[in-house]
C-alpha cells in the first residue's frame, strides 16, 4: 500500500467518510477506493460503481447541452431569455442573455441564494412538494417572484435559478425534454453509460441514498426534488466522471474551440479563491478545471488538469462528508 492510499484511508477513518475517491494521471488509475454505506438500513456498502448524486456538478452538463444548441444554430450566447420564456418569469430582465446565465452574471434573483449566510444545506428550502418537481416546467413556481439583484452583466453571483432558466430555454428552443436533451447531447457522446437523472422515489440497486449526517438513517428524500434538473441532481459514478473529462477535452461533446471558451475565465470569484468560465469553476491560477456540488446528503468535487491529464474525484453521500477528504487531497495533489 502506497503512502497516498494509506493517507486516504486514514482520513476516511478519522472523518467517517462515506463515498468514493478516485485519482488518475497519465500512468492510469492510481487510487480507486470506496468507503461507507450506500444504504445504511440494508448495510449495503458503497462500491466503485455506486451511482452518487453530484448536486451542482450537473450544472456543467446543462451548460454543455446549451452550447450544443448554440453549435447547431438553435441558440446563441446573445439569445435573450425573454425571447424564449415569453411572459413567464416576468422579473427576469429583458436584456438577460444565455451568456449571462451561463456565466452567473445574469443578476436574476435566486430561489436558493447561496449568498445568504444563513442558508443551511440541510434546511427545507423548496416551495413545492418535492414529488412534484419531476420535470422542468414544474420548477417555474420555484424560480418565479425573485427581484433582480443587479443589472445583467454587472458582476458575478452564483445563481441556481439561472440554470433552471437555462434548462427551460433549452427545452423550449429544442422541443426536446430537458433530461432527454442532456442524455442525447452530453451523456451519449461522452460515453457516460452510468450517469442518469434517477428518481429518489425509485431507488435503483446501485444508487447511494443521501444522508444528512455522518450517522443515523435520516435521508435527504424530503429535501430535494424527486428528479434533478438544470441546476443539479444527476447521478453518476467516479468512472463516468473520469470518462467525462477525457471526452470533454477530446472534443467529443462540443467542439474544442467551445471547450476553450467555456473553460477560460469570464469572472473572478475571490470569495472562492477561484475563477468562473461558462459552466465550469476554474482554479485561481493555473489550468485546473473543477466540478463542485453540495446539497442535503450530497458532496462532490472533481478537479482535472488538462495539461497533465490528471484527475481526482471525491464524492460522498453525506452533506459535508467530501470536504475533509478534498482538503487533504488538495494539499497533497493540487495546491491550487
Amino acid at each position: 500500500m502506497n503512502d497516498l492510499t494509506e493517507s486516504v484511508r486514514r482520513v476516511a477513518a478519522e472523518t467517517g467518510f462515506s463515498g468514493v475517491v478516485r485519482i488518475d494521471d497519465r500512468r492510469g488509475t492510481q487510487l480507486p477506493e470506496a468507503f461507507g454505506f450506500a444504504h445504511r438500513g440494508a448495510r449495503l456498502p458503497n462500491t466503485l460503481d455506486t451511482q452518487f448524486a453530484i448536486a451542482s456538478g450537473g450544472k456543467t452538463l446543462t451548460a454543455l447541452a446549451i452550447v450544443s444548441l448554440i453549435v447547431d444554430g438553435t441558440l446563441s450566447l446573445d439569445t435573450t431569455a425573454r425571447s424564449v420564456l415569453g411572459t413567464d418569469l416576468p422579473l427576469v430582465a429583458d436584456d438577460v442573455t444565455i451568456g449571462h446565465l451561463l456565466a452567473h452574471r445574469s443578476g436574476i434573483g435566486d430561489y436558493i441564494d447561496e449568498d445568504d449566510e444563513d442558508l443551511d444545506s440541510n434546511d427545507y428550502v423548496l416551495v413545492s412538494p418535492v414529488h412534484e418537481l419531476a420535470n422542468t416546467e414544474a420548477f417555474l413556481v420555484e424560480v418565479d417572484g425573485y427581484p433582480a439583484k443587479f443589472a445583467a452583466g454587472e458582476q458575478f453571483s452564483y445563481c441556481n435559478g439561472g440554470y433552471i432558466v437555462l434548462a427551460l430555454i433549452a427545452e423550449r428552443a429544442s422541443g426536446v425534454e430537458y433530461h432527454e436533451l442532456v442524455h442525447n447531447r452530453v451523456l451519449v457522446p461522452a460515453g457516460m453509460v452510468d450517469t442518469a437523472f434517477l428518481r429518489s422515489d425509485e431507488p435503483s440497486g446501485r444508487m447511494a441514498f443521501g444522508y444528512l449526517h455522518l450517522d443515523g438513517l435520516r435521508t435527504n428524500v424530503m429535501h430535494l426534488p424527486v428528479r434533478g434538473n438544470g441546476d443539479g441532481g444527476i447521478y453518476t459514478t467516479v468512472a463516468d466522471v473520469h470518462v467525462f473529462w477525457n471526452a470533454l477535452y477530446d472534443g467529443q461533446i462540443v467542439p474544442e474551440e467551445w471547450v476553450a471558451e467555456m473553460t477560460r475565465p469570464h469572472s473572478e470569484v475571490p470569495q472562492e479563491n477561484a475563477r468562473y468560465g461558462l459552466g465550469f469553476l476554474l482554479a485561481e491560477t493555473g489550468s485546473t478545471v473543477k466540478l463542485i456540488g453540495g446539497d442535503a446528503g450530497v458532496s462532490f468535487y472533481s478537479a482535472h488538469d488538462p495539461t497533465t491529464r490528471s484527475t481526482w474525484t471525491v464524492v460522498s453521500n453525506t452533506t459535508d462528508g467530501a470536504w475533509p477528504m478534498v482538503r487533504h487531497l488538495r494539499k497533497t495533489l493540487d495546491p491550487t
